[in-house]
């Protein structure tokens, strides 16, 4: 288990922490986090919690990626593993956003949808010895979510402030982008089957 491994594993640590923050009712264990007002929003601290664990888990997702290549420590495993780590921080966050209506459910029921469709054709392509990079469009989708996603932990603050909605923006413009990738992942699957 290399530096850049256990990066990665910590990220799928980090992402439970997130989803207990989320979804347990502390209030029923007899803890409150606080609550407090931001020029007329009520933001509850659960989520800044939150926010700043996804964070961190986020860096790791630069970080495990960086040093396995700049030490010549790429593994099949820990490209398996980072892909995993992905997948689950993105697509449990947003399950979660729709669960408590931050997001239409449209939205992670693409999102997957998509991701489930596009590691078929990987898999098929790559078990006829066929490595299947990340495009363009899919790189431009993951960071358009993962900036989202914070914005979304942080109530859209600063844009909130004036009336800019960019968290939504970047959510659904990343769902937009998931499905042009989707497309180009399609188009390479049916030119090298």
């Amino acid at each position: 288990m290399n530096l850049p491994n256990k990066l990665t594993m910590s990220r799928i640590i980090l992402t439970i922490v997130i989803i207990i923050l989320c979804l347990f009712p502390f209030y029923s264990v007899g803890i409150n986090f606080p609550k407090f007002n931001v020029s007329g929003i009520v933001v509850d601290s659960t989520y800044f919690l939150a926010g700043i664990i996804y964070i961190i888990a986020a860096i790791t997702d630069f970080l495990d990626g960086n040093i396995a290549r700049k030490n010549n420590l790429v593994t099949d495993t820990g490209k398996m593993l980072d892909a995993i780590a992905d997948k689950v921080l993105v697509n449990s966050i947003l399950v979660i956003f729709a669960a408590k209506g931050f997001v239409p459910a449209i939205v992670p029921v693409i999102y997957i949808f998509r991701d489930e469709i596009v590691n078929t054709f990987k898999m098929d392509l790559g078990n006829k010895g066929k490595v299947v990079a990340a495009i363009k469009t899919g790189k431009i989708k993951t960071a358009s979510m993962m900036v989202g996603i914070g914005l979304m932990f942080f109530y859209n603050l600063p844009f909130e402030l004036i009336n800019i909605k960019m968290a939504d923006f970047l959510i659904y413009f990343a769902v937009i982008m998931s499905i042009i990738s989707g497309i180009e992942y399609y188009n390479m699957w049916k030119k090298n089957k």
